[in-house]
């Protein structure tokens, strides 16, 4: 094999291992053109109030035999009236205003031989045009980072007018100070915009949550897995989308697969939630013992026509009555494994696994094991979008019953199928469905609002769009 050979191996080698390393995102947060231009809405709002105060250093000189100086210079009003913003990609984002303009003012005053005079004046800026080029990254946490990685300003047209009486003494240096202040003025701009960047953006887009705290056993990893990414069209950003234990975290037995990422453009921004997500939240909470349910006799309604004890239960399993009579009972619920879902086109569905274990109660309140059932069914998912957070109920159909275990002899199962039907759909989906009503957060920025939710079943993923609003401190 020749060198050349060699190196076209190696090299395809690279790019194979590069592949099979690459990390695909669990959750995808992308921002159309449409959310791309209300941030910039936004952020020309709050530059205009940047630039509006705007201090310029004081400006002297000579220029035929005129001494000069320019004081106190303030800027009283600043507008940005035209501005676009452009995905770019491996960099992030371009922002060009057009047609911008400007008014200060200040004091003057000049010696020309024996004359002296002093006044104040009015400055106009007009056609000032201004390009922003802001690069997008992540540090070593996750979090995004920006910054301005060009910016270039240039004003067309300066007016000067000065009250006094200069008259014809202003004629021989106004081209130099019109020079100075406009070089000055398209400095001063880009340091201030480099300046709101930093303070302001940049805070802004770091309240994005590289963890979100759920309870006290389990968090969301949102960390970015790569830098933003911008595309002709969109801004995506491409994280974890990972539950873990707070307690002891664990490494994932498998990976998110790709995202097949619609072109939908007709809200500000999309969150895809892949299958890996929610599965993750499974491990998370059956790792962390928080999928363990106990249904005592006080937790069964007092409409329900039955009470939880052996003397109920001995009409199924005579052999009951003999050996625990009239005993208060209860049920311990587990799952043997971490559930696991599917997503597609239809919904989210899943049949978990259940271990029902029956226990007596006996008079001195030690628990005696009596039967293990193994439960299983059809459940669907509901999803929804309520205050920023992935809220859901669950429904199930008709629960199949097996024996795994049994202390008190071999019985038919069959028997139990009404009780335990209704110990499923009005003690135990209730109590999950609370705690799913109360949602998971998404991964927004502070004082963002979300509307007009969209909900979407993809394959191996959930789409939720929405509009956004930006709430200002008060």
């Amino acid at each position: 094999m020749g060198m050349q050979s060699v190196a076209v191996a190696c090299g395809a080698l690279a790019l194979c291992l590069a592949l099979s390393t690459a990390t695909n995102p669990g959750f995808v947060v992308r921002m159309t053109q449409a959310g791309l231009d209300y941030a910039r809405q936004q952020g020309m709002a709050i530059l205009e109030k940047e630039l509006a105060q705007l201090k310029l250093p004081d400006i002297s000189g000579k220029s035929r035999k005129v001494r000069y100086e320019f004081s106190r210079l303030r800027i009283t009003s600043f507008h940005l009236p035209h501005s676009q913003i452009t995905p770019i990609s491996n960099v992030g984002l371009q922002v060009s205003i057009s047609n911008a303009f400007a008014e200060l003012d200040g004091d003057w005053r000049v010696k020309f031989l024996f004359i002296r005079d002093h006044g104040s004046f009015n400055l106009k800026i007009e056609n000032a045009y201004m390009k922003i080029v802001l690069r997008l990254g992540s540090d070593t946490t996750g979090k995004p980072t920006i910054s301005t990685s060009e910016c270039s300003a240039s004003i067309s047209k300066v007016r000067v007018r000065f009250s006094g009486k200069l008259g014809r003494l202003y004629n021989l240096f106004h081209r130099v100070i019109e020079s100075k202040l406009r070089k000055s003025l398209e400095r001063k701009v880009c340091d201030n915009v480099a300046k709101s960047v930093h303070n302001e953006l940049q805070k802004q887009v770091r309240t994005l949550p590289v963890t979100a705290r759920i309870d006290d056993k389990i968090g969301i990893d949102y960390s970015l897995v790569a830098p933003p990414r911008a595309t002709a069209q969109s801004l995506d950003l491409n994280l974890k989308g990972e539950f873990y234990s707070l307690a002891h975290r664990t490494t994932v037995p498998f990976s998110p697969l790709p995202l097949a990422f619609p072109s939908d453009h007709e809200r500000m921004v999309y969150f895809g939630a892949s299958s890996y997500f929610f599965n993750t939240a499974g491990i998370a909470y059956h790792k962390a013992g928080a999928l363990v349910f106990e249904i005592p006799e006080d937790m069964i309604p007092k409409k329900a026509g039955f009470s939880l004890d052996t003397s109920v239960f001995s009409a199924f399993i005579p052999q009951l009555e003999e050996m625990y009579p009239n005993m208060s009972m209860k049920f311990r619920l587990s799952t043997p494994t971490a559930p696991f879902l599917t997503i597609g086109p239809g919904g989210i569905s899943f049949q978990p696994i259940v271990d029902a274990q029956a226990y007596a109660i006996l008079p001195n309140s030690s628990l005696a094991p009596l039967f293990l059932l193994s439960l299983t069914g059809n459940v669907s998912a509901v999803i929804n979008v309520r205050s920023g957070r992935i809220v859901g109920s669950l429904d199930v159909g008709r629960i199949r019953l097996s024996l795994k275990d049994s202390a008190v002899g071999h019985f038919q199962v069959q028997g139990l199928q009404s009780i335990m039907n209704f110990l499923t759909s009005r003690v135990i989906l209730p109590h999950l469905n609370a705690r799913l009503d109360e949602g998971f957060p998404l991964p927004v920025l502070d004082r963002i609002q979300l509307s007009n939710i969209l909900v979407r079943f993809h394959q191996n993923f959930l789409l939720l769009g929405a509009d956004v609003r930006f709430q200002p401190r008060g």
